[in-house]
């Protein structure tokens, strides 16, 4: 059942016009409001989105709900109109971004206070937090490729201006660059799959092309759905578009929570899901899906387990998290890879924001190193961010059990090969997650003491999102989504109902010691890490690695084999030898210099200055016209 409505265009329009105001009255009018107006502003903005977003979702009872705002794009048999589309899976989508969103806008206040009571940037600061909620927005409820391309697009910018902020920094403003120049890799191949897609079947609109879907050639299909998934990896940091992620870790900590929790990084994962019906037609393209999202997994697991930075060891973990996902949707499994992006979203946006307060409490010390005993000095911080840490490490009955079971699951039925890497990395999971929780809350103190003079619990505006999102951490994984609830919360079988989900069988495994298999590999992760860093503490130097803990050198390995290459046919081919050599030297000044010798040098001569020869002159042209007309 198709329903219009005009709520979905308001969902998306209050943070992008909050947004609007603050751009206009800092770019043009040059003034900055209140810290009361601009709060009131910002939060209130998404806030509102979220409200919108639930009332929309009672109203969509399995349906579809459409909201046609204008005609966009038309040219020949090609168009584009500004449609948002609502059903369950970008339901799901829309009360994720809009409800973590408004917690980290809420969480802001308080983070980045400093910033307001030292003028750098706070009402900036929630202009591009408004501007990137309503660019995901624009990309979760676009009613096709090319509106989605649209936000997808705005997403990259607003990632480039966030991870930025303090661009008085280089390496902040390196790092922004990085991340937009490595999602533009991957968006090209995104554009490219949408060309395939018109080319193909004469429209972008995603209810028309799965109606179109049927006679696809399988090999077609293929080629568009790779295409489509570089730019997923470049989006949502697969291998070997993963690099901007870690140092994404530059930018403010509800940057960090934004773009690695909730938005972001999870656009490829609901771009693979919303295009389900091309990747069923395409099993070649959903196995590279399903087999780059393990290969990640795994990777990025055995680098997050080397890393002393509390920041870089959640973003690693994003990684692997994300290829979770992609392993889920790669099998067929769409509806746990949005399962566990949901629950994803709260248990990592808690240790985001967790490691904030953390941070704050350590003024602004990121190092594990320096750490130490802090669970007696900032009790509830170290209470919320414990939920978090046995939440992804998959411990029943918290969210992440829930989500990762139903992947684990998902992975033995397609292929137990995948079912073994994921269950590796889910031990290796727990166990960079209990290293980080030991080094950083128990054991001594190890900062310099005039820093533990004044650690404290950071203000309330910053604990009381952090205790929503444990509460939703704890409870998420009951609403079960494939099926196990449908019976006492209909919407999850609505979702499952919409992505084509059916329960699979586990050919002779039961789902039950599956489950324990993957507590177990929790379990033996958390040991392990005990043993490393509380019962012997100084076992983990004797095998510490510099490649793991460099991280494979992969960045410098790129830097050696592309940049440096590009960088030089840039300045010594394209810079020096055509535009400054051939362009500018031969063809513009070049010219320049050959009229002045030939023309200007000669002709110049002509001009004496002297009046009389001038008549002289005169006289002869008019004697040359007379006789040419009487001859």
């Amino acid at each position: 059942m198709v329903t219009e409505t005009e709520t979905l265009r308001w969902i998306v329009a209050l943070p992008g016009l909050s947004a609007a105001v603050h751009g206009v009255l800092l770019g043009v009018v040059r003034r900055t409001l209140e810290r009361s107006l601009v709060i009131a502003l910002s939060c209130g903005s998404v806030i509102l989105s979220f409200v919108l977003s639930l009332v929309s979702l009672l109203r969509l009872d399995g349906g579809v709900l459409v909201d046609p705002v204008y005609a966009w794009i038309g040219a020949g048999t090609f168009s584009a109109d500004v449609t948002f589309l609502m059903d369950p899976l970008s339901a799901v989508m829309c009360l994720v971004v809009t409800g973590v969103g408004s917690l980290i806008h809420v969480y802001s206040i308080g983070y980045m206070d400093d910033d307001h009571r030292e003028d750098k940037g706070f009402q900036r600061f929630f202009c591009y937090l408004n501007l990137f909620t309503f660019s995901m927005l624009v990309l979760v409820l676009a009613d096709n490729l090319v509106l989605m391309f649209l936000g997808w697009e705005g997403v990259g910018l607003c990632s480039y201006l966030l991870i930025g902020f303090w661009y008085a920094d280089r390496w902040n403003a390196y790092c922004g660059m990085k991340a937009f120049v490595v999602n533009r890799i991957g968006d090209f191949g995104f554009l490219v799959g949408i060309f395939l897609v018109f080319w193909s079947f004469e429209t972008v609109a995603f209810r028309e092309l799965q109606a179109a879907m049927g006679g696809i050639d399988p090999r077609l299909a293929t080629l568009i759905g790779l295409c489509l998934f570089v730019g997923a990896a470049g989006k949502s940091a697969q291998v070997p578009l993963y690099v901007w992620l870690p140092d994404a870790m530059a930018g403010p900590t509800p940057v960090s929570a934004l773009i690695h929790a909730a938005t972001m990084v999870t656009a490829g994962v609901y771009m693979v899901c919303r295009m389900h019906f091309l990747y069923d037609a395409a099993p070649d393209a959903s196995a590279v899906v399903a087999w780059t999202g393990a290969l990640t997994a795994l990777f990025a697991a055995t680098i997050a387990v080397a890393q002393t930075d509390i920041k870089k060891i959640l973003a690693y973990s994003t990684v692997s998290q994300l290829g979770y996902m992609f392993v889920a949707a790669g099998c067929g499994g769409y509806t746990a890879a949005i399962f566990h992006l949901g629950t994803h979203a709260f248990f990592k946006a808690l240790l985001f924001l967790g490691a904030g307060a953390v941070i704050l409490a350590m003024h602004h010390e990121q190092d594990t190193d320096r750490m130490g005993g802090l669970r007696t000095r900032i009790p509830r911080t170290f209470a919320v961010v414990s939920v978090g840490v046995f939440a992804i490490a998959g411990f029943p009955p918290l969210a992440g059990f829930f989500s990762k079971d139903e992947i684990l699951l998902t992975a033995w039925t397609a292929d137990p090969r995948l079912w073994s890497v994921l269950l590796a990395t889910a031990a290796l999971t727990a166990f960079y997650m209990f290293r980080l929780w030991f080094r950083t809350f128990f054991g001594e103190c190890r900062a310099p003491e005039e820093v533990k003079a004044h650690i404290h619990e950071p203000a309330p505006v910053v604990l009381w999102p952090l205790y929503a999102l444990a509460f939703c951490s704890a409870v998420a994984g009951f609403f079960n989504f494939p099926q196990a609830w449908g019976g006492w919360f209909p919407y999850p079988s609505a979702l499952g109902h919409f992505l084509g989900f059916e329960h699979h069988a586990t050919h002779g495994a039961p789902e039950l010691q599956l489950a324990l298999g993957a507590i177990a590999a929790a379990a033996l992760g958390a040991l392990l890490a005990w043993l490393c860093y509380v019962r012997l503490p100084g076992l983990p130097a004797r095998f510490r690695s510099r490649l793991v803990a460099n991280a494979y050198y992969v960045d410098r390995i790129y830097d050696a084999l592309l940049v440096k290459p590009l960088v030089l046919l840039s300045d010594a081919v394209l810079y020096r030898a055509l535009d400054a050599g051939a362009i500018d030297g031969a063809l513009v000044n070049g010219t320049a210099r050959a009229v002045r010798a030939v023309a200007a040098d000669v002709l110049r001569h002509l001009q004496s200055g002297f009046a009389q020869a001038y008549l002289v002159l005169m006289l002869l042209g008019t004697v040359a016209v007379v006789g040419f007309l009487l001859r």
